[in-house]
């Protein structure tokens, strides 16, 4: 069994800065892509950045410039620094991780539960 925890998030301002970040607990063998997605009310789940074992990064148009993926192999951490912030940023932030539990043969694609990040204008 395993697990994805997100910290992080918050209130600030147009224009501001936040940092995210979520570790994996459990029985991991290895873990292989890390995600960041967000959902704001009302609309579908939207891919934000996403980091690959080796370290190549992708990111969403809208958060290019602004937004940098980065992990810690040696923590099972993947972190998302936000900057520059904007309205319509706000959503609730999920990490996703590709992990292999040490009892398993194959990856398996788990979820934290979320935080929440406000941008005010």
């Amino acid at each position: 069994q395993a697990h994805l925890v997100e910290s992080g998030g918050g209130l600030v301002q147009r224009g501001g800065s936040l940092r995210l970040s979520c570790a994996a607990s459990g029985s991991i063998f290895s873990i292989g892509i890390m995600r960041w997605f967000r959902q704001a009310p009302g609309q579908q789940r939207e891919l934000v950045a996403f980091i690959g074992t080796m370290g190549t990064t992708r990111y969403a148009d809208s958060v290019k410039g602004r937004f940098t993926i980065s992990r810690d192999n040696a923590k099972n951490t993947v972190d998302l620094q936000m900057n520059s912030l904007k309205p319509e940023d706000t959503a609730v932030y999920y990490c996703g991780a590709d992990l292999r539990l040490a009892d398993s043969d194959s990856l398996g694609e788990y979820w934290g539960q979320g935080t929440q990040v406000t941008v005010s204008s």
